[in-house]
């Protein structure tokens, strides 16, 4: 049987005042009430106060905040801040002093937000370093909770390296600096590089004033661009130029490097004001042309691939790390300098003759035609004078035909060697650049490589018969084919053309030829070395008149002029009917060239 316990009574119970209902004992009932109506008076709904954290558990914080009751709060309100305590004083929002359960309701989230702003303005202000919770990524960056306002961290932010996963930095919580504020859009940025820049740079510093130039220096690869590679020097970053990487051609970094690799450098030269620091890669390699074989000289004959196409030459690359430049000139024998690409081009593997080395400055001129004969060498047993040949039309000057016989074999047909007998004022009017045409050597300029050339010389000169058809004072007809201030240009017979003044292209009822018009024109001079034809049809009526005036005279000189006559008629006949076959074999010759 246990032991019955016996109470001890208070000595001094007021057993009066309890029978008349009071039971605090020396404190009446009314001070107890008003006591109790000043504490609610203390806190209203809506409003934020200081609070105490009594505990601390994995899903909820218990706050004191002097009522008659604690609140419970989730603890995801309070993950800005890993380092909260028992103890710690906290701001919360009264959202219910006694809901319908009669308990307390507070909010540590809606009391940040009610102070938020001032608490980011005043961060921003005195450059204060705030905590905030990582809650996910977003485009270009991450969202931070800080003091319950989604601020927005740069992904250039993060840190002073470039990042390339952001999802390790969700759900963390970091330290931050508020870098700028945006009041109209309640925009709020922060960073988390701004804490640790200004303590690299110091480290720079120092780091930089312990450089020299030569210094071998391991680092790991931060950043790669087209133009060269970044490499952290252990909170200094270096720039390797992509010509720095290695002693051959490199297009593209990745092909010699990949990220976070560990490499050796060379400090090749810095800067300490602009604390930029340039680093060199192939320096620690022995250079190419130091292993380049001893045995190749000038007039070797040596195989290479082309690396780099520009429009004056191709660099071939003869050994890794050793090139050649083959000049335009000196891919083809010919005088016409082209574009290299249309040669060669990248990747091609060729065979090349050495036409210069200096091991010293480390350079090489390269040839390709050297590997085929020069064509001017036997120029004159191969395209001797009087030869014909077909060549091509390569460009018009206002003087001539540019030609080409043969790859490295250039002529020059004069405009006034194309035609006997067309008046050509452009070669263009003649021929096309890209056809072909047939030419005769005339003459061979072996010192500037360039030959003469003739296309007329392929046929007879029609002139040494025209000279017996246009005799001075034979009368032909003509098409006024071009009418100038200076004369007209008439188109005679066998596509001979002729010239008439002004003052010869008079009619007889006095109005001047027009363009078009068919007269009969008499030959007033005939140059057949300059190949001239004068012509006028105002003599003929002038030379009517004359005859009728002379008709008019004594007997004795119309009796002289008829002794005259036979033998002028006899003359006249002579000369045609001499020269009647030539003229038919002209005819036809000129007939089957216009059909040409």
């Amino acid at each position: 049987m246990s032991e019955t316990k016996v109470q001890t009574p208070i000595e001094d119970f007021d057993w009066d005042a309890y029978a008349n209902g009071e039971t605090a004992g020396s404190k009446s009932r009314e001070e107890l009430i008003s006591t109790y109506d000043e504490s609610l008076k203390t806190a209203k709904d809506n409003e934020v106060v200081t609070g105490v954290i009594k505990s601390i558990s994995k899903r909820e914080v218990r706050v004191d905040i002097g009522m008659k009751s604690d609140a419970i709060i989730p603890i995801s309100e309070f993950r800005y801040n890993p380092d909260l305590k028992v103890g710690d004083e906290v701001e919360v929002y009264i959202e219910n002093l006694e809901d319908k359960n009669g308990q307390l309701k507070l909010s540590h989230k809606k009391a940040c937000q009610t102070r938020s702003w001032d608490r980011v303005n005043q961060a921003l202000e005195n450059d204060e370093i705030i905590k905030g919770y990582v809650k996910s990524r977003t485009k270009g960056g991450m969202i931070v909770d800080v003091f319950g306002i989604e601020a927005f961290l740069p992904g250039s932010q993060i840190d002073v390296r470039p990042i390339r996963d952001y999802d390790v930095f969700v759900d963390k919580t970091m330290e931050f600096k508020v870098v700028k504020i945006n009041q109209e859009y309640k925009n709020v940025v922060v960073s988390h590089k701004a804490l640790i820049e200004a303590e690299l740079e110091a480290q720079k510093k120092e780091i930089i004033s312990k450089l020299e130039k030569g210094q071998v220096l391991e680092g790991k690869v931060k950043n790669i661009t087209p133009y060269g590679v970044f490499v952290d020097l252990g909170g200094v970053d270096g720039l390797v130029h992509i010509t720095d990487l290695s002693w051959g051609r490199v297009s593209d970094p990745r092909e010699v490097v990949e990220l976070d690799q560990d490499i050796k450098v060379v400090i090749i030269d810095f800067d300490n004001e602009k604390k930029r620091i340039a680093l060199g890669v192939k320096q620690l390699l022995p250079h190419p042309w130091d292993a380049l074989d001893q045995n190749i000289k000038v007039g070797d004959k040596i195989k290479g691939k082309v690396v780099v196409m520009a429009d004056y030459g191709a660099f071939v690359e003869v050994q890794p790390g050793v090139e050649g430049l083959v000049h335009v000139s000196e891919m083809s024998w010919s005088q016409h300098l082209r574009s290299a690409q249309d040669f060669l081009k990248v990747g091609d593997e060729i065979e090349v003759v050495v036409l210069t080395l200096d091991r010293e400055d480390r350079k090489m001129s390269l040839g390709i035609k050297q590997l085929k004969n020069d064509p001017w060498e036997n120029i004159d047993e191969k395209y001797s004078i009087g030869s014909r040949h077909t060549a091509k039309v390569r460009n018009f000057t206002n003087f001539g035909v540019f030609v080409e016989i043969e790859e490295g074999v250039d002529g020059l047909i004069h405009i006034s060697d194309l035609s006997w007998t067309k008046k050509i004022k452009h070669p263009s009017e003649f021929t096309q650049v890209g056809n072909e045409i047939e030419v005769q050597v005339l003459e061979i300029d072996k010192d500037n490589r360039r030959l003469s050339l003739g296309h007329k010389q392929l046929e007879e000169n029609p002139w040494d018969v025209f000279e017996t058809i246009f005799t001075v004072g034979s009368v032909h007809e003509g098409t006024i084919t071009e009418l100038m201030d200076k004369g007209a240009v008439i188109a005679l017979e066998y596509g001979v053309e002729g010239f008439a003044t002004p003052k010869h292209l008079v009619k007889e009822d006095g109005t001047q030829a027009k363009l078009d018009e068919k007269l009969n024109f008499k030959v007033i001079e005939f140059n057949k070395d300059s190949k001239r034809i004068i012509l006028s049809h105002s003599r003929i009526a002038e030379d009517a008149n004359k005859a009728e005036v002379k008709a008019q005279k004594p007997a004795s000189k119309k009796a002289r002029k008829e002794e005259e006559q036979p033998q002028l008629t006899q003359n006249v006949e002579k000369t045609t009917l001499g020269d009647l076959g030539a003229l038919q074999a002209l005819k036809e010759q000129l007939q089957k060239e216009a059909k040409k």
